[in-house]
């Protein structure tokens, strides 16, 4: 399957990285370039056990790319993760709008049904509010494009997340976008 993982920090770097040992082909997007340009090399700039060797691997084999473009990474992926931050807002809540401004960005360049995925951390309610932004960019270029969005909630430990996602104590198995 074809993976597109917008956000390169702890939970997307991990998940792009993971999902293209199982053989998926991975597309990672970040608009940090400095950041894209040392993952293109294989240099991990977060310290994690197995990271660095799967990214190199994935690099290696052909199944996990690196861009600054978020139109590349809409059209090549068949499921979108949206993993960038939230960080907190004044009132303690998350702060979502790095999150819709991605959803905004798929609705700009969505050209086929897809599948959106949720992995930032995010409240309850955040899937309606990413499907709203979508649907209403669209509706602006007058496209008729089905696609879902769901949540795919992490719970990755900072120095386990490899295994942990890997092997979840949440699912049985291997995990593979199918």
């Amino acid at each position: 399957m074809k993976v597109t993982v917008v956000g390169t920090g702890y939970v997307g770097l991990v998940t792009g990285a993971c999902l293209a040992q199982v053989g998926n082909q991975v597309l990672c997007v970040d608009v940090d370039a400095d950041k894209v340009a040392r993952l293109q090399t294989g240099d991990v700039p977060i310290h994690e056990p197995d990271l660095p060797a799967m990214v190199q691997e994935g690099i290696a084999g052909g199944r996990l790319r690196f861009t600054t473009e978020v139109a590349e990474g809409i059209t090549h992926g068949d499921f979108l993760f949206i993993a960038v931050g939230t960080p907190p807002d004044e009132d303690g809540s998350a702060d979502l709008r790095h999150v819709l401004a991605v959803a905004g960005d798929i609705g700009r360049h969505l050209q086929r049904p897809v599948t959106v995925i949720n992995k930032s951390t995010v409240p309850v309610g955040t899937a309606q509010k990413v499907r709203a932004r979508i649907a209403a960019v669209l509706q602006d270029r007058a496209a008729d494009i089905v696609f879902d969005v769901v949540s795919n909630p992490e719970f990755l430990k900072e120095g386990a997340a490899v295994a942990d996602f890997m092997k979840p104590d949440r699912i049985q198995g291997p995990v593979k976008v199918a």
